[in-house]
């Protein structure tokens, strides 16, 4: 067999994917699996964005996209993040994506040269890594642990930043612990960057619709508009939306580095399916009402998980201020030894023993940059969630 490129070889697959192709298998081998591992929206697309893309195949709008997106989608688009972001945003600043995780990859392929270093506050999504180390980048992970609520802190960042450091890449609320970051921490975060015009700065807001307690949102380009030539804020409709499958993202910035992003995109998938992108124009100008309602189920789900895993024993849970994750540390677990004899040294043997012991599917925190954590999903049913929480629970009492 002819060589892999090194690039493949370096770059690994998310442990979210992983653990759910493990809790499929044991389904499918008969047992009952509870599995908490996908960060995927439990609620339906609505029905209006639904007939949206169907009248626009219908309507022939069935051929090759504009690569950059549609007009009235990205005229839609500039008009949200006016709504929601505060930003003025110029439509052609703004670029269409294949899911905000092709923004993400576009971002990096376009700043990012070999050796050169993006700093990434954790817990993070292991996508980021991913993509920087397919571009052969270095990833320089800043900790920032539960007992500073997973905030990234202005000295941290001023400490890890090298003459190697090209991206910042930020992600409020944050996946895995739901962290936020309020226009003061952010602040705080600009006052660092100015000293530093040559890096840039990614803002990932996928989910800044779902925060809860009364915490008010704030993005990084809003709070510091003077550094908005550097920074690219992106977000989608894929978990505000329930529109996952669709692959609807979308971002703006600077108009030379969206031209840059779009080269990279024009290099690896061309523009963005045409009735997605129809669909999201529906999502984005119809009703928006039935938005709280699912904001106000993910928090009573979160208020649901916290509480039931503060009783496990070994436990300590932090309460998330958005997103739909809890990242509990599991510290007082490790060292002992489940009821079917595995000893339990760290957050993967962890979430693997509760897989095939108590038959709930969760992620380990190291999948995240950040151990010993397991990030748990509440984007499911209240009952369904009682029920993994009470097996989690058990696991963990039955631990010696």
């Amino acid at each position: 067999m002819p060589p892999l490129s090194a690039r493949i070889g370096r770059t690994q697959l998310a442990a979210t994917f992983a653990m759910a192709a493990r809790a499929r298998a044991l389904r499918a081998a008969g047992q009952d699996v509870i599995s908490l591992s996908l960060g995927e929206p439990d609620f339906p697309t609505p029905d209006h964005v639904i007939h949206a893309a169907y009248e626009a195949a219908r309507r022939g709008e069935t051929k090759y996209p504009p690569l950059a997106g549609t007009e009235a989608l990205k005229a839609a688009i500039a008009k949200k993040y006016l709504r929601d972001q505060k930003l003025d945003v110029p439509v052609q600043n703004i670029l269409v994506t294949n899911g905000g995780k092709q923004a993400i990859f576009n971002v990096i392929m376009a700043v990012i040269d070999e050796g050169d270093e993006v700093i990434i506050p954790a817990p993070a999504w292991a996508g980021y890594e991913q993509t920087v180390q397919f571009a052969g980048g270095r990833t320089v992970f800043i900790p920032c642990p539960q007992e500073q609520n997973f905030v990234l802190r202005p000295e941290a960042l001023e400490a890890a930043i090298t003459p190697r450091t090209r991206l910042l890449l930020l992600n409020y609320p944050n996946n895995p612990s739901g962290a936020a970051c309020d226009e003061a921490a952010l602040s705080a975060i600009a006052e660092v960057l100015r000293r530093h015009p040559d890096i840039w700065v990614l803002s990932d807001d996928i989910y800044e619709h779902l925060l809860f307690d009364d915490f008010r949102y704030a993005t990084l380009a809003a709070v510091a508009p003077d550094l908005a030539e550097r920074i690219v804020t992106m977000t989608g409709v894929s978990k505000t939306y329930a529109m996952t499958g669709w692959r609807i993202g979308f971002c703006a910035g600077p108009a030379a580095l969206i031209k840059a992003m779009t080269v990279a995109q024009a290099t690896a998938t061309s523009g963005v399916s045409s009735v997605g992108q129809a669909a999201a124009l529906a999502a984005l100008e119809g009703k928006q009402d039935y938005l709280e309602e699912r904001r106000a189920a993910y928090q009573a789900r979160r208020d649901l998980v916290v509480a039931r895993l503060r009783e496990a024993p070994g436990l300590s849970c932090h309460t998330p201020d958005g997103a739909f994750y809890v990242f509990p540390d599991i510290s007082g677990c490790i060292g002992k030894t489940t009821p079917g004899g595995t000893k339990i040294l760290s957050d993967d043997d962890f979430a693997m023993a509760l897989l095939n012991e108590a038959h709930v599917a969760v992620v380990q925190g190291s999948a995240f940059a950040m151990s010993p954590h397991i990030r748990i999903s509440t984007a499911t049913a209240e009952a369904v969630l009682a029920r993994a929480c009470a097996r989690i629970a058990d696991f963990c009492a039955g631990l010696r």
